[in-house]
């Protein structure tokens, strides 16, 4: 597709005296185009669902969830991958964020890197990618030839695939086994696909991974039950989902969660089902780390 034919690319009408208003007026045009952009999600929300339930079938069949892109979009896939582990307890390697020009692309733009085909293909090659996995490519434009290949070449060795792009009939769409398409628009900086379109993807990556956490019984509610305690906020943090999930005391709570090593899903079933910890983790082992499961054995 060419750079002049892409919706990202078109000149916004909204935003064309930008640079002649006042800093409010500017903000409040920037504004109301953000305001489109949850709309445009919405769109493509079955698209989004069947992706979840995709990702959710791999992992659990011992595969991994790979993000693969180039600048702003290759930093969101890692952003949201490396959220994973602290949030939800999910081992580093089962979320994986791959950015064209690697650690330091993250800070500086890497001249060339998301034209690099080749680079594309050996980055997933890096990480021994099997037929379990499902590799998303994120690209706004759709036409980035890094995450292209990235995708030929997965789809090559058998592993399940999802493009998100901001520009229908793009590339990317059609390389991938499923496209996630939300249509945002022309950026209010014609160009800058950071904005709107990285907006997008964001939420649509948000959806992705809490998806598969929820699905993957790391949510009770809703509420983060495997969240990682590695500072004082998370431990408070902690002690407040096991009071809220149980109804108990806040010295109730701190004890439960001492008393297993700080897990908060044991913690939550040894108080609503009288447990010590070695049985409330068995149980909870017993039902695949699920809560409601495990309640509601007799």
């Amino acid at each position: 597709m060419q750079l002049e034919k892409m919706i990202t690319e078109g000149a916004n009408r909204a935003s064309a005296e930008i640079d002649r208003v006042s800093t409010v007026e500017m903000c409040q045009i920037i504004n109301n185009e953000d305001k489109t952009v949850p709309l445009a999600v919405e769109r493509v929300l079955p698209e989004i669902a069947a992706a979840i339930d995709m990702i959710t079938a791999q992992v659990n069949a011992g595969g991994r969830l790979i993000y693969t892109g180039a600048g702003t979009s290759g930093r969101l896939g890692v952003l949201d991958a490396s959220e994973c582990p602290p949030t939800y307890g999910v081992a580093p390697g089962i979320v994986v964020g791959v950015i064209a020009g690697g650690d330091r692309a993250l800070q500086h733009a890497i001249e060339g890197a998301e034209d690099d085909r080749e680079l594309g293909i050996n980055d997933l090659k890096s990480l021994a990618l099997n037929n379990h996995d499902v590799v998303v490519g994120i690209a706004a434009s759709g036409r980035t030839p890094y995450v292209i290949a990235g995708l030929e070449y997965a789809r090559k060795i058998g592993c399940r695939t999802i493009g998100i792009s901001c520009n229908p009939g793009s590339d990317v769409s059609k390389t991938a086994e499923l496209a996630i398409t939300p249509v945002v628009g022309a950026e209010v900086v014609t160009g800058s696909s950071r904005m709107k379109a990285g907006t997008a993807q964001k939420l649509v990556l948000n959806m992705l991974s809490t998806g598969l956490m929820i699905k993957s019984g790391k949510v009770f509610g809703n509420l983060m039950v495997d969240v990682v305690a590695t500072n004082e906020k998370l431990n408070a943090r902690q002690v407040n989902i096991v009071k809220n999930a149980t109804g108990c005391t806040e010295q109730q709570a701190e004890d439960a969660l001492l008393a297993c090593a700080r897990h908060c899903k044991t913690a939550i079933i040894m108080l609503l089902k009288n447990l010590d910890a070695t049985e409330a983790r068995l149980r909870l082992e017993q039902h695949g780390g699920f809560i409601r499961r495990a309640l509601e054995e007799e």
